[in-house]
């Protein structure tokens, strides 16, 4: 560890939440340098939803690499982007009614944001967006301005501007739609909100704090759009992939967004990619307007291609995470019920679920005693006091229910504020430690 302190930036956090070297990783489980296994329910922030080190995956990119396939090429066509496309469209667009143009920006979840925001406001002309409370969407300076979260906000240095924050869908209380207020101050010029060139928004608020958006709200969301001809950006690159239930996390409203950003487990291997969908009509850019050396991942087109013919070519795994969902939520609300009184509510969607505590220092207490257990999971929220899980869709229903086991003992344990089982405890059999 000595390394990390001596010269690594102060600005890790997660290994300050999980202080241990990881040496290898396999499904759900990820293991230290002392061969302590852990359950993964942090799963790169949503990035492994197949899992780590896929072995579905790991053959196709070995093949790849061994064939010297190509490592490296800028916006070039190559085998692995053409594939890619091809899947991607026959597989995931075309059964579900959707057209899209894809481009690829620089590989990460703010780099597929910033495009999107930039092409909006060349295609309107127009400069605001709407973005919404609680919501994340990066932190380089673009995206940062449509992020809620004060913490990152302050770091940036320099004033926020181009974005106008409302409130998200039952963010003034369960009985009031909040695409009211916006349709209300878009239609009324002395309202102070310029007319914006985009709306951006999730559908399921995970650094937020697992806040998820009704299928009524997005709808609303959608046709308030429509009438005043703005943009609707869907930022799905944490809540897509499959982490609600179905690929695009807006399917289940019926809504048809302007442009979508991934990035992610759009790649499915863990590695570095992202991706912004637009509607046809609105590719204008003009050629290497908006670039970047590292746009378009080639082994992450590998393994992108690997995860839709694997897991997507029909409903069998979309089923599969529903029926999981539905059982973390079932585990949720019973833990809640037993333990709350009043402190803990359950939220989210699909395999994408939180238990929102009463506070931060509850929470993080909760994700402590989890650790030391054999579980790795994080917290979200404005005040860190969601404890969220992330695992991998892949997981088994053993290990699932294992995972679940911990938090459960953690948080009675937290509540009763006694160690009821010694912290060094391990959940799981040295026999069924992978070699």
């Amino acid at each position: 560890m000595k390394i990390f302190d001596e010269i690594e930036s102060e600005v890790q956090s997660y290994a300050r939440s999980f202080p241990r070297v990881f040496t290898k990783a396999q499904g759900e489980y990820v293991y230290d340098n002392e061969g302590k296994r852990y359950l993964d329910f942090l799963a790169g922030a949503g990035t492994l939803n197949y899992g780590h080190n896929n072995p579905l995956f790991k053959k196709e990119l070995m093949d790849y690499i061994q064939q010297d396939g190509i490592t490296h090429g800028l916006d070039l066509h190559t085998k692995a982007k053409g594939e890619f496309m091809e899947a991607f469209n026959e597989i995931i667009l075309k059964p579900r009614g959707l057209e899209y143009i894809l481009q690829f920006p620089g590989p990460t979840g703010t780099n597929a944001v910033e495009a999107a925001l930039k092409l909006a406001r060349n295609v309107t002309g127009r400069e605001n967006i709407i973005s919404f409370t609680n919501g994340f969407h990066g932190v380089s300076l673009g995206s940062l301005a449509t992020t809620g979260n004060s913490h990152h906000r302050g770091a940036a240095g320099v004033s926020l501007n181009g974005s106008s924050r409302l409130p998200y869908d039952r963010y003034l209380g369960d009985d009031i739609d909040t695409t009211h207020y916006l349709d209300k101050v878009l239609s009324d010029s002395s309202s102070g909100i310029d007319l914006p060139a985009a709306v951006i928004v999730e559908t399921v608020q995970g650094e937020g704090g697992i806040n998820a958006a009704s299928a009524e709200w997005l709808r609303n969301l959608e046709l308030v759009c429509r009438k005043h001809d703005v943009l609707l950006i869907v930022d799905d690159i944490q809540s897509g992939c499959g982490r609600t239930g179905d690929y695009f996390s807006f399917e289940d409203s019926g809504i048809k967004p302007d442009i979508v950003t991934l990035s992610k487990s759009l790649g499915g291997f863990g590695l570095p990619f992202a991706m912004v969908m637009i509607r046809p009509d609105l590719d204008q850019w003009k050629p290497g307007e908006h670039n970047g050396t590292f746009r378009g991942n080639n082994h992450a087109f590998v393994t992108a291609k690997a995860a839709i013919e694997h897991y997507w070519r029909d409903d069998s795994f979309s089923k599969d995470i529903k029926r999981k969902g539905d059982y973390v939520a079932k585990r949720l609300d019973a833990i809640v019920e037993k333990y709350g009184e009043g402190n803990f509510t359950s939220k989210g969607r699909g395999m994408f679920r939180g238990i929102n505590c009463i506070n931060g220092e509850i929470a993080g207490k909760i994700t402590h005693k989890a650790f030391k257990k054999g579980l790795i999971i994080e917290t979200s929220g404005a005040d860190d006091q969601v404890v969220k899980f992330l695992c991998p869709l892949v997981i088994s229903d053993e290990n699932l229910k294992a995972g679940l086991d911990i938090v459960e003992e953690a948080v009675k344990q937290v509540c009763a504020a006694e160690d009821s089982i010694p912290e060094e405890t391990d959940y799981f059999d040295d026999e069924r430690a992978i070699s």
